[in-house]
């Protein structure tokens, strides 16, 4: 729902508001690449203006909605709304308000919320809703008898008042939050082509880190299908950052795999792991990505107790991420959901049937240390090497 002679877009972001003046400034200009990104994947036109503590797209007013709802797909973006611009005069913001209500207010209640950036403006946030609203009100009470509600209106008109223009809105898409995609380090993600790994990845996009994609062929120990439902969950990831390179690292890694099997009994998840992290430093020194990034949660599988994670993070010097770590198994259910990414995981990860009989819940440094190949970092590096890229 826009208002009437609406061509522009309104993009909020919100922890850029605390950073310094230089890099707020250099974050908006890294978002406003994203906005542009986004657009063009999606064939929509707009041009984007990086205003100071805002963005705003410039579009037709048949493209507005659709500007709207795309461009709140970039990390980064509280919200964004499709508004009608007007000057910052008393009888602009009225005749605007006057509009839109006779377009879309239909009974029930109604409150104005106004914020004012200029100063200079002869009226302010207050007077904004005062007459805001009575004009509201004149066009509404020709037809029903109307009410307003300032804590939970059914229909809130939003004026975001700059020096030279007025932003009109009735209402908002909601964006993922976070920071500009590319304003920090890249980091290697393990995708399995289960439910969690592309929600985890999907976590630090959010918080600025492009992904490194890498997925590790088990060999005979894969799932059905396995490969291809992790490219198409990174595919689906890539669709938040078109101007960004999601090439998929595919490791052949099914002869370890096995020897892992044929080699280790209790503690074999626990090397397993420990292979996996080493796969990921040998991408991550490659790439030069900042560290390394898992869907593990604490107490989700028996490789992932609290004590088994100070077994297998010590076998890199490369950091090992968990965005999920205190989730629960719905709510990340429900984050692969939203993002998309739930469809293409809900399938067997394949390392199910890797797992032994009695699986190691409190594994010990040494025990395991004792248990692997004396050349598993050697084998992993070796397998890096072989890797072949995937195009999503």
């Amino acid at each position: 729902m826009h208002p009437p002679g609406a061509d522009t877009v309104v993009v909020r972001h919100g922890d850029l508001n605390v950073k310094s003046t230089g890099v707020q400034r250099r974050m908006e200009r890294r978002l406003g690449e994203n906005v542009e990104a986004l657009l063009a994947a999606a064939d929509v036109p707009g041009e984007v203006e990086v205003r100071w503590s805002r963005l705003l797209i410039r579009t037709d007013t048949d493209a507005v909605a659709a500007a709207a709802k795309v461009a709140a797909r970039a990390f980064g973006v509280v919200s964004t709304s499709a508004a009608c611009s007007v000057p910052s005069e008393r009888k602009a913001i009225e005749d605007a308000l006057a509009a839109a209500a006779r377009e879309h207010y239909d009974g029930g209640t109604f409150a104005v919320d106004a914020r004012r950036a200029d100063k200079s403006l002869p009226f302010t946030s207050e007077d904004a809703q005062r007459f805001g609203g009575q004009a509201i009100w004149d066009v509404a009470e020709n037809s029903f008898e109307p009410a307003v509600d300032l804590d939970d209106p059914d229909y809130t008109f939003e004026l975001e008042i700059r020096e030279e223009e007025t932003f009109v809105t009735l209402g908002r898409h909601d964006g993922p939050g976070g920071l500009p995609l590319g304003t920090q380090t890249p980091m290697v993600a393990l995708v399995s082509g289960g439910i969690d790994s592309p929600v985890a990845a999907f976590e630090v996009m959010k918080r600025g880190s492009p992904i490194v994609p890498v997925y590790v062929d088990l060999g005979d120990y894969g799932g059905p299908d396995h490969e291809a439902r992790a490219v198409e969950t990174v595919s689906t990831l890539s669709e938040y950052a078109p101007n960004f390179d999601c090439t998929v690292w595919r490791v052949p890694a099914g002869d370890v795999v096995s020897d892992i099997v044929d080699s280790v009994d209790s503690g074999r998840m626990l090397v397993f792991r420990r292979f996996l992290f080493l796969v990921g430093e040998a991408v991550a020194r490659e790439v030069g990505a900042a560290g390394i990034v898992t869907g593990e949660a604490l107490g989700q599988k028996s490789s992932q107790t609290a004590q088994n994670f100070a077994v297998t993070t010590p076998v890199t010097g490369v950091p090992v991420h968990r965005p999920l770590f205190t989730w629960d198994k719905q709510d990340i259910v429900q984050a692969a959901r939203d993002i998309g990414t739930f469809h293409d995981s809900t399938i067997p990860a394949g390392c199910n049937r890797m797992v032994p009989d009695q699986p190691e819940t409190k594994g010990s440094l040494p025990s395991v240390e004792a248990k692997e190949p004396d050349d598993l970092r050697e084998r992993a590096e070796a397998v890096v090497e072989q890797a072949s890229k995937i195009d999503v």
